[in-house]
């Protein structure tokens, strides 16, 4: 079965991440803004593509969020690297993706599988990763004067991310402890 056009879009978004984290670490800011722009726009075609002309597909399923995921994990990381952001953002941010694919993977392996459905504190926690770390690219492209705007992205970003992983722990050990949830009753 040859691969979709959806998916060939995102692993192109995929493939984005390491010219990112390197134009980042190279401080061309204003190239990697753009890569950041291509990577969200490419998103939004392929999601597009995929609904409009029927080509969901599973490996779909799986490849968006991690093209997304790797894109903003390393973004975080790299801009922590170069003391733009605090390192204990980018800690948090890793950890909390890192904690839900090994809660994800551990229920699996224990035969207790579970399906994971974006929770709306999720999507907002996405939306306000995605806006800072475009903020602060854009920022760091025009030499915009951003301290105050940092500080309070860092302390949005920080409280959302935290609250998206708290509620899906605690989703978790609901299921692990075979509590029904609302999403599971009849």
């Amino acid at each position: 079965m040859p691969v979709s056009l959806p998916n060939l879009i995102t692993i192109g978004r995929i493939l984005l991440v390491p010219l990112a984290v390197w134009l980042i670490i190279s401080q061309q800011f204003g190239l990697a803004f753009f890569a950041f722009l291509v990577a969200g726009i490419s998103d939004g075609i392929d999601g597009f593509i995929a609904r409009r002309f029927n080509l969901q597909s599973e490996l779909g399923g799986y490849l968006d969020p991690i093209a997304d995921k790797a894109l903003l994990v390393s973004i975080y990381v790299a801009l922590a690297i170069l003391q733009v952001l605090p390192v204990w953002l980018a800690i948090l941010v890793v950890t909390r993706d890192v904690l839900i694919v090994g809660a994800v993977l551990l229920a699996w392996i224990m035969d207790r599988p579970m399906a994971m459905k974006p929770l709306w504190v999720s999507k907002v926690n996405t939306v306000a990763q995605i806006v800072f770390a475009g903020t602060v690219l854009l920022g760091l492209s025009t030499d915009m004067h951003m301290s105050p705007l940092l500080t309070a992205g860092i302390v949005l970003v920080a409280a959302l991310t935290i609250a998206s992983g708290g509620v899906y722990m605690r989703d978790w050990v609901r299921h692990m402890n075979g509590h029904v949830t609302k999403d599971q009753m009849p």
